[in-house]
């Protein structure tokens, strides 16, 4: 795209629009602004600004789109799929100050936020008053509801509860034109017209930037359980998580996390727990609920069923610390890998039945392109956040290869009936192998429907699609 550079009156519009102090072009603006948690890419934008208000949204994009500006919205910049990248330069429009819990509704077991809110500080409120967001991603700490919503995020939870679009009711949105309208109703049922809020949930900001978020609730659950249990066999582990669902359990997490992820993790972090030399996978488990004898009814269960497939001796987490310190393990796998080497990260999912094969396919596919991988991710769910390690591969076979590896790896994926992505999304990093997963039917019917949002393709250009 041949997009317009901004000049001295562009700048003085957006300061007029939303205040000078919030019209940011110092080099460590840009350069804060030039990447996400993606690698190691980076695409300064020309200016970064900082709105208020849906209002001033509005102004700033209904301007962009008549002066053929491109606009890339971003939040707390922890994607991993090069989402929030300004690769056309022009504006970074960045929601943190849209940070409102607006209200809690107890009545009606529903909230309604601002998308710069983070993720934690939004469930330890609703928390506060008995109520549960199940959505948790690894950043949930860091990582803002309007990014969540962008990628349709999930995390751990996301096993029993669903993903974020499973707890969104009505969305505010600015079109990249500038309208500003609702997508639909505060209502638990809607069967009036298109379903336009899960159109804008998981459109990666290429559709419409949203304002406001109005999500539904549900009541805490008051007590749960983790387990951490270990296999001398990797592919015993896969097969162990279907088996608990067989078994009639559903646990509100099981995780799969393989030796060179943990041994990675420990040393990276401050913790401290004894893994055996022959434990190839661990899996975590954790049930929940409000009846803690019921909790250890499923949990003698769960045993039953790893004793099965010859698990090792299974740690039942006997105290908030030591729950804490397992989760921790978890939760730093992405940054402790990140921390050590080069490395690219992509996010499969396939039934859970065969993550076994997923696993083992991907292994090969390492040995016959020269690279290791490092895998863990949300088994009860079938996701595998698959982590490719530079390591020995010379900087001509990393550069010119490896996307013929990850090709095989998705081709693999989609053959086992997965997909290109669980959780993280396209974004920049992904769109080049959607044809995997699409036809060109498919692909032409997005296209148009991005068209038909953003007909001048301002908004976050060279997202999703080719």
């Amino acid at each position: 795209m041949d997009y317009k550079q901004l000049n001295i009156d562009d700048i003085s519009f957006f300061k007029e629009t939303i205040g000078a102090d919030y019209v940011l072009s110092d080099n460590q603006s840009i350069l804060n602004y030039s990447h996400d948690e993606t690698e190691d890419l980076s695409y300064p934008p020309e200016v970064v600004l900082k709105p208020l208000t849906s209002e001033e949204i509005s102004k700033i994009l209904k301007y962009c789109n008549l002066k053929n500006i491109p606009v890339t919205p971003c939040g707390a910049r922890t994607g991993l799929s090069g989402g929030s990248l300004p690769i056309f330069g022009g504006v970074a429009l960045s929601l943190e100050r849209l940070k409102s819990i607006i209200e809690i509704d107890e009545r009606n077991l529903q909230a309604t936020v601002q998308p710069g809110v983070i993720n934690q500080v939004f469930r330890d409120a609703v928390e506060s008053k008995g109520l549960f967001y199940p959505p948790d991603p690894a950043s949930k700490g860091s990582c803002s509801l309007g990014g969540n919503l962008a990628e349709n995020a999930g995390g751990p939870k996301a096993l029993k509860y669903g993903v974020t679009k499973d707890y969104v009711l009505n969305l505010e949105v600015v079109l990249p034109t500038g309208e500003i309208f609702w997508t639909g109703a505060n209502v638990l049922k809607n069967a009036t017209g298109y379903d336009l809020t899960s159109l804008i949930i998981g459109s990666e900001g290429t559709l419409g930037i949203i304002t406001t978020i109005v999500f539904r609730l549900i009541p805490l659950p008051t007590k749960d359980i983790t387990l951490f249990v270990p296999f001398s066999s990797v592919e015993k582990a896969c097969e162990a998580v279907s088996a608990v669902f067989r078994a009639g359990i559903t646990p509100s997490a099981l995780e799969f996390i393989e030796r060179d992820a943990i041994d990675w993790t420990l040393k990276y972090t401050d913790i401290k727990i004894q893994i055996n030399d022959d434990v190839k996978a661990h899996l975590l488990l954790e049930v929940d609920g409000n009846d803690i004898d019921i909790l250890y009814k499923d949990c003698e269960r769960i045993f039953e069923v790893m004793e099965i497939f010859e698990c090792g001796e299974i740690l039942l987490a006997d105290s908030e610390s030591q729950k804490n310190q397992i989760w921790k393990i978890r939760r730093s796998v992405g940054e402790a890998v990140k921390s050590n080497s080069v490395y690219k990260e992509e996010d499969t999912v396939v039934p859970r039945a065969e993550l076994a094969k997923l696993l083992k396919g991907v292994k090969a596919i390492g040995i016959e392109y020269g690279f290791q991988s490092v895998c863990y991710g949300h088994a009860g769910d079938g996701n595998l956040h698959i982590n490719i390690i530079k390591g020995e591969m010379s900087d001509e076979d990393w550069n010119a290869k490896l996307t013929l590896g990850i090709r095989e790896i998705f081709e693999l994926t989609k053959s086992l009936g997965g997909t290109l992505s669980g959780e993280h999304g396209i974004g920049l990093v992904q769109k080049e192998y959607m044809d995997i997963v699409f036809s060109k039917e498919a692909l032409c019917l997005q296209k148009g429907i991005k068209n038909l949002f953003d007909p001048n393709e301002i908004l976050n250009p060279g997202k999703i699609l080719l």
